[in-house]
């Protein structure tokens, strides 16, 4: 009895045999056609459904950073701020929706690039039942060799959820300091004052300072001489605050009327006063530098004295 050159359902394969009536090019035609072209359109239908879904992850990360803030609570009564009505709270929105926009499409990502080589791999033969079914065992597996690698993806994913930090803000993680350009499952990218960038694991981020947050705060020590009248320097500093306060350059950048807490400490050389101003987020280091410089001038005019470095020599006379 003849085998049969093709098997039942391979039209392929007797489409080649019945034109070229060569028995090799038949059979083989199945690898050399079929499953290449099997494995481009799985490749091809992987990189449309990745396009789909990055696409729908954009359009939903921009309709949640338009969309209203959650109800807040706010000094003991809850209350719905509207992004328009609030600037700090939509920026901080903008940024969250971005993070997790990065989030869900590296997911996906790894989703999709995963359900494609499965299938490209049972395409070619290779039987993926035992890989499926060993998921689990892969899993535990994972879980006691790669410990450092699962750490950084879940410390990651939980600090999204919980918006410690987001792209845009500038955040302290201990050794690093500066602005996050990125936020990945495994790694935080970001870059400091000097350019530097610096990549910390997430596993690694044991606390986090963000000072981007909702509002900040500019704290300046003010030394005067022992000398000087303080009810004078006081008065000073609040007028000087109260007119930058004013000022329609700043007046969006300072939330609330500057404060001058009073004296903060004696130091060696003069009596430090401590002045302080609410600001927007990350507006605090302008708006501190702008106050610098004008105290400086409003002491030069009205005479106050900042102090210098005093050492104090006590001369023994000793007898001849």
């Amino acid at each position: 009895m003849a085998v049969p050159v093709c098997s039942e359902g391979d039209d392929l394969c007797r489409l080649v045999h019945d034109v070229t009536d060569n028995e090799w090019l038949a059979k083989a035609s199945n690898w050399l056609i079929a499953k290449p072209v099997a494995i481009v359109g799985l490749v091809i239908l992987g990189l449309v459904v990745r396009w789909l879904l990055h696409r729908a992850i954009d359009r939903l990360a921009d309709r949640a950073a338009e969309g209203a803030v959650p109800t807040v609570l706010a000094r003991g009564k809850v209350s719905e701020i509207l992004l328009d009505d609030n600037p700090a709270a939509a920026e901080r929105r903008q940024q969250r929706a971005a993070t997790m926009g990065g989030l869900l499409k590296s997911i996906a990502t790894a989703v999709i690039a995963a359900v494609v080589l499965l299938m490209v791999m049972s395409e070619v033969g290779v039987d993926i039942a035992p890989l499926i079914a060993s998921a689990g065992i892969l899993g535990v597996a994972l879980g006691f060799g790669a410990q450092t690698l699962v750490k950084d993806f879940l410390s990651g994913i939980f600090m999204i959820m919980e918006d410690q930090y987001g792209v845009g803000d500038a955040v302290n993680l201990g050794e690093a300091t500066g602005t996050v350009e990125a936020v990945g499952l495994r790694v935080t990218r970001l870059r400091d004052v000097n350019g530097t960038v610096w990549y910390v694991r997430n596993g690694e981020i044991l606390a986090v300072g963000n000072m981007s947050q909702n509002w900040a705060r500019t704290v300046l020590d003010i030394p005067v001489a022992f000398s000087e009248d303080l009810t004078k320097v006081r008065g000073l500093l609040g007028e000087v605050a109260h007119d930058l306060w004013q000022d329609s350059e700043y007046r969006a950048d300072i939330l609330e009327e500057p404060e001058v807490w009073g004296v903060e400490r004696w130091d060696p050389d003069g009596v430090v006063v401590r002045v302080v101003l609410k600001t927007a987020p990350l507006q605090q280091w302008s708006v501190a530098r702008e106050m610098r410089e004008r105290i400086k001038d409003r002491f030069d005019e009205e005479g106050i004295e900042i102090p210098l470095p005093q050492r104090m020599v006590w001369h023994r006379d000793t007898p001849a």
